[in-house]
């Protein structure tokens, strides 16, 4: 089974199920996920998506109360990744 998460900020390394998580876990304004994850804090451009998640924006009522599963890759900047980030796997055909 293949996962692809989208990410929204770039420049922090956050994608989509860290930010659904924050909002589940109460963050309801960009100052709670600036605080809480780093998003928009280098150039920007991710705000107008983070918002979108946020219970007020368009994408807000479909983001999971609880229970988001389990973290499939862990974020560059995530301190407690002590695995290797990549895994090469090779299929043939």
């Amino acid at each position: 089974m293949i996962i692809i998460l989208m990410f929204i900020c770039i420049c922090n390394a956050i994608n989509e199920r860290q930010v659904q998580s924050a909002v589940a876990g109460g963050a309801l304004t960009m100052s709670d996920l600036r605080e809480q994850l780093g998003v928009a804090t280098c150039c920007g451009r991710c705000a107008a998506t983070a918002a979108e998640y946020l219970p007020s924006g368009r994408l807000g009522a479909h983001a999971p109360a609880a229970g988001l599963g389990t973290v499939v890759v862990e974020a560059a900047n995530d301190a407690t990744v002590v695995a290797p980030m990549v895994e090469e796997v090779v299929r043939r055909a």
